[in-house]
């Protein structure tokens, strides 16, 4: 009997693992592709400099923009572990509400129109500034109404039933807004609050004169560029600041680990989901006007593939990580520049979700994401 017992309370060593060899293959085949695109860019810089280099420079542009939509997605997740896909809808109003608030309504115009004599540079700024408000706060309101309507009755039901219901808040958003006495089913050029400028470096940084074409092989920049990169490395920021240094911000960090527990220290929970929707909305309508400034056209299916992409970018940089969310949209911006720089426009879209299959094939949590660990 002691013998047996003995036998019994013995622990035996941990079966070893061996890889399966289709494991080795998939990753092999990871490899070479890895190095057949490193390949491809090394080259193709080599040859032409300054062609890589505005190729470079429409990525970050792209990528920056795709950051502010991430966060969204990764704060929400890392909060309620919900995938909030009516978020790139989100986007797209941000989107109309500045357009109507320029076209229609020549908001960024008011300092001019209310104090005569403002001088005009100062009045554009303000006036710039009180759209992209504007839009911040009707995406808010729309993204707190949303969470309290349509997901916080689902709260304690299982995922998938939340997550249902925000692909059909996705399409109900788009569809509503393509009716006639909404926004409008057809494509809008968007007017801009403010003029572009642009420079080129070709020895030295250069004005490009109205009416001037830069030289042939000078990489070219605007201050629409400026203005995303500064704005979307300003939100990582304060949004850094927010929750690693704020009362709110540890309220978020809590609920994010353990709802229960937070609640019994006195955190209304509640509160600080919709907090984290509304400020997800807040930078996703930031994203939408500077989205619409830069390529001057919007629609209701705005927000479709913008908003897909940045969910790809927070998989990759690690969902729930915020520098991660950053990260991966720089990647997602300069991928997508890219394969339309050497490969063709419509393969863009296939290369980001090819990305997505990569990334879940080997290293599902992302980059800066951790396995979630099982409570005791």
């Amino acid at each position: 009997m002691n013998d047996s017992t003995e036998g019994k309370t013995k622990t035996a060593a941990p079966p070893t693992r061996r890889r399966k060899p289709l494991a080795w293959l998939g990753q092999g085949f990871l490899i070479l592709l890895g190095l057949y695109v490193l390949y491809v860019i090394v080259s193709n810089l080599i040859r032409d400099p300054s062609f890589f280099a505005n190729i470079f420079i429409s990525g970050l542009q792209l990528g920056f923009v795709y950051a502010l939509i991430a966060l969204g997605y990764t704060m929400v997740y890392g909060i309620v572990r919900l995938i909030n896909f009516a978020h790139g809808d989100v986007f797209m109003v941000g989107a109309f509400v500045s357009y109507y608030a320029v076209a229609r309504f020549r908001l960024h115009e008011w300092p001019a129109a209310a104090i005569p004599g403002f001088p005009g540079a100062l009045s554009v700024i303000i006036g710039s500034i009180t759209v992209i408000l504007l839009s911040m706060l009707v995406c808010v309101l729309l993204a707190v109404t949303i969470e309290r309507v349509a997901y916080k009755p689902l709260r304690d039901a299982p995922r998938i039933a939340a997550l249902i219901t925000a692909i059909g808040v996705s399409f109900f958003l788009e569809y509503f807004g393509a009716l006639n006495f909404v926004f409008s089913p057809r494509f809008i050029p968007y007017e801009r609050p403010f003029g572009v400028v642009a420079w080129f470096i070709s020895s030295g940084v250069h004005l490009v004169m109205p009416g001037q074409e830069p030289p042939a092989n000078a990489v070219t920049f605007s201050n629409i560029l400026l203005l995303i990169i500064a704005a979307s490395i300003g939100v990582q920021l304060l949004l850094q600041f927010l929750v690693r240094r704020t009362k709110i911000g540890v309220a978020m960090r809590a609920t994010s680990f353990d709802k229960p527990t937070a609640r019994l220290m006195g955190i209304k929970v509640d509160r600080v989901i919709s907090f984290t929707f509304a400020i997800g909305a807040a930078f996703a309508g930031m994203g939408g006007v500077l989205y619409a400034i830069a390529y001057s056209s919007i629609n209701t299916q705005l927000g479709i593939l913008p908003g897909l992409k940045a969910f790809v970018a927070a998989v990759l940089g690690g969902i729930g990580s915020i520098p991660g969310a950053l990260v991966g949209a720089l990647i997602m911006g300069q991928a997508e520049a890219l394969t339309m720089g050497y490969i063709s426009t419509p393969m863009r879209d296939a290369v980001a979700f090819t990305i997505l299959i990569i990334v879940l094939l080997v290293r599902p949590t992302g980059i800066f994401g951790e396995p979630e660990k099982e409570k005791a």
